[in-house]
């Protein structure tokens, strides 16, 4: 199975605000397996994202009280997207750089997809964020920290103190949601099937006011180059990526993804050949790491998680479940929870 990893700058911009908070990062990251001071020495290191977990959840634990991640101040300052956030700076509008972040974001982490996409009513596009490739539920506090990242990050591009239209997360309603609607300055819909906001068209098509024509030309060359050195820039990666996105609204065709790569099917079908697999093998090695990540999560019922898988029917399911796993979906999960998850090998 792909090993899904988040940046050493994210990571450590993540203790770093730990640390803010008077947590002790250093002992947060020995209790998730991540060396900090390998972080703060290797800048293209790599953290496997159930450790990323852990490090939320030895935190939390720390802590002792609701809303960690959810300052906008602590956002802005350590969430530390490194060159994609040049990129964006450098580039002329959130509009266009988002269209870029979409593939852009798998340097950050591969274990996060971003999309963008037009509200059906016409008042602005969507900005959504959902989490992949992890073998233990993921935490709300992890959720709301990336998704308040991405909203503080456009205020702090824009220079502008921006309002979502809307916002839903898919995290529970907290018994007290003001914490919610300062950080956003919106109230959350909670418990919803994805994590997005919505903005402006106006706010979207905003000038940033650091663009440079030559530094975002400069500064996209250096990250598709990073890309193609974690080998994002693969086809049957990106491939991967895209089925992630769109399974939660039925099993995808090829077709349908080559034109969401802004391919033709038979230059998808080319490119593939080329890497030795097939679209098929593809969506089940998809549908496969997903499923271990949503029966890990015991929240969801197994006609949700056969659902978000693109299945038909929950019976579709059972039978993957038996293929992958030798055994059915309930039992896979039972197991899941009665045995603590290992986590991955560092890398």
């Amino acid at each position: 199975m792909t090993q899904r990893t988040s940046s050493a700058a994210w990571v450590r911009g993540v203790a770093d605000m730990f640390a803010a908070q008077g947590l002790p990062a250093a002992d947060l990251c020995a209790e998730a397996g991540i060396d900090l001071h390998q972080l703060q020495q290797q800048p293209q290191m790599r953290v496997d994202v159930d450790r990323v977990s852990r490090l939320w959840e030895a935190a939390v634990l720390r802590y002792g009280l609701p809303g960690l991640g959810l300052a906008r101040e602590l956002a802005s300052r350590y969430g530390n997207v490194d060159l994609v956030g040049y990129a964006l700076a450098s580039g002329p509008n959130l509009l266009v750089g988002f269209e870029h972040l979409q593939r852009q974001m798998a340097l950050i982490s591969d274990a996060t997809t971003f999309e963008m996409a037009r509200d059906a009513r016409g008042q602005g596009c969507w900005l959504a964020i959902s989490h992949i490739g992890a073998t233990r539920p993921v935490p709300r506090e992890r959720i709301e920290f990336a998704v308040l990242t991405l909203f503080t990050l456009c205020c702090w591009l824009t220079r502008r103190e921006l309002v979502p239209l809307a916002m839903d997360l898919t995290t529970a309603a907290p018994h007290d949601d003001s914490l919610h609607r300062a950080a956003f300055g919106v109230l959350p819909r909670f418990g919803q099937p994805s994590s997005r906001f919505l903005l402006a068209d106006a706010d979207l098509k905003t000038p940033i006011p650091t663009h440079n024509p030559g530094l975002w030309a400069l500064h996209e060359r250096l990250v598709e180059t990073e890309l193609d050195q974690l080998g994002q820039t693969l086809a049957s990666t990106r491939v991967r990526t895209e089925i992630a996105r769109v399974l939660h609204l039925g099993e995808p065709r090829r077709e349908d993804i080559a034109a969401r790569l802004h391919l033709t099917d038979r230059t998808l079908q080319r490119r593939l050949q080329a890497e030795s697999v097939c679209f098929q093998q593809l969506l089940d090695d998809t549908r496969r790491e997903l499923a271990r990540q949503h029966l890990s999560d015991e929240r969801r019922s197994l006609a949700e998680v056969a659902d978000m898988l693109g299945f038909a029917d929950q019976s579709n399911l059972f039978r993957a479940c038996k293929r992958w796993f030798g055994m059915p979906p309930g039992q896979y999960r039972s197991q899941q929870l009665q045995t603590p998850t290992e986590a991955a090998s560092g890398s």
